[in-house]
């Protein structure tokens, strides 16, 4: 049996140095609990088979819909469906984290972009 640990996600997020690269924090029945800083734009992408969760821990973004967008701030959240283009965009520093299926590519339909993490880091 592992050791149980409690996860101090302040101090998970000053392990992070840069923005849209998740790092794996937990995982629970096949899913994976997510930390990730984000600034700027990210692309426009979906995820066929994978609805996703966003819940800002500080900081804000926006999350972009063709048909409207979203702004998020400290202690909201939302779920982004399969199937649902969507791009988060961050004009200041935001600390979010992500709960999805362990099998989810952070740039879903884009698996080739420059931006794809595939090979997750363990905080």
């Amino acid at each position: 049996m592992s050791t149980i640990e409690k996860i101090n996600l302040a101090d998970k997020f000053k392990q992070i140095p840069d923005f849209w690269n998740p790092r794996i924090a937990g995982e629970l029945n096949g899913q994976q609990v997510k930390l990730a800083k984000f600034k700027g734009e990210f692309d426009w992408h979906h995820h066929e088979h994978e609805d996703e969760f966003f819940l800002v821990v500080s900081g804000s973004f926006e999350m972009h819909l063709r048909d409207k967008v979203i702004t998020l701030n400290p202690g909201e959240c939302i779920v982004i469906p399969r199937g649902v283009e969507h791009k988060p965009v961050a004009p200041v520093e935001a600390e979010v984290l992500l709960f999805e299926p362990a099998s989810t590519v952070n740039t879903g339909n884009l698996e080739s972009s420059e931006r794809t993490r595939t090979d997750l880091e363990r905080l």
